[in-house]
């Protein structure tokens, strides 16, 4: 074989190995980059998890957005949450109008400050696997299905599918920027859709044991 042909053999191979670098180079990158956004979905879950696990009691504000299922019309409100595990919560709407939902670790309890009425149901029978069971309650393996979902605006998300099928909504999604509570998303099982977006969360902190209790003003009538 001449020189010339085995020069000519010799170039040819290192423009491949070349071509083969610059390839390896982006590809090698796009795999670390799927890698990574593999787990962030696995950490969603996991955070979620640690959250039940570690944070033994919280306040946070929160807004809410509940949107008809025609998409056509939507509410807006806003208020503070607080809890204690286990069982033991207090959700307080104050904006556009007063509503308070407190969870006793007995009953819970739903009051509506403009109506004058009250109305409590036992814990078992009101919490089951509602979002209020997902964040304060402390059976969440038992209670949930969890399975990652890719992230969005920002956030990881996880799908908490009930185990039990006779609730009250059709999905129920959590998401978190980080280890940070940021929202739960509910579609209720005539198609409404809320959305809780929390902000100031603190975790572990002192509760005070008042804010789970209540009793019906005087005058309030009271449904059981």
């Amino acid at each position: 074989m001449s020189s010339s042909t085995n020069d000519t053999q010799r170039g040819a191979g290192r423009i491949g190995a070349g071509l083969g670098r610059r390839l390896a180079r982006p590809l090698a990158a796009a795999a670390l980059l799927l890698a990574a956004a593999g787990a962030a979905r696995a950490d969603a879950v996991e955070a979620l998890r640690e959250f039940v696990r570690e944070a033994k009691t919280g306040r946070a504000a929160f807004s809410q957005t509940v949107t008809a299922p025609d998409g056509a019309k939507k509410k807006s409100s806003s208020g503070s949450f607080e809890f204690a595990r286990p069982n033991r919560f207090r959700f307080e709407y104050r904006k556009p109008y007063e509503q308070l939902i407190v969870g006793d670790g007995q009953k819970v309890w739903i009051f509506d400050a403009d109506l004058q009425q009250a109305s409590a149901r036992p814990l078992a029978q009101a919490l089951g696997s509602t979002p209020a069971a997902l964040l304060a309650g402390g059976a969440l393996e038992k209670d949930f299905n969890l399975s990652n979902l890719p992230s969005a605006q920002g956030l990881d998300w996880v799908q908490a599918t009930p185990r039990d099928k006779e609730t009250a909504f059709q999905s129920l999604r959590v998401a978190f920027k980080g280890r940070t509570l940021a929202a739960i998303e509910i579609v209720d099982s005539f198609g409404q859709h809320s959305r809780l977006d929390f902000s100031e969360l603190v975790t572990n902190v002192p509760v005070a044991p008042e804010s789970f209790r209540f009793v019906p003003p005087k005058g309030v009538a009271v449904v059981e």
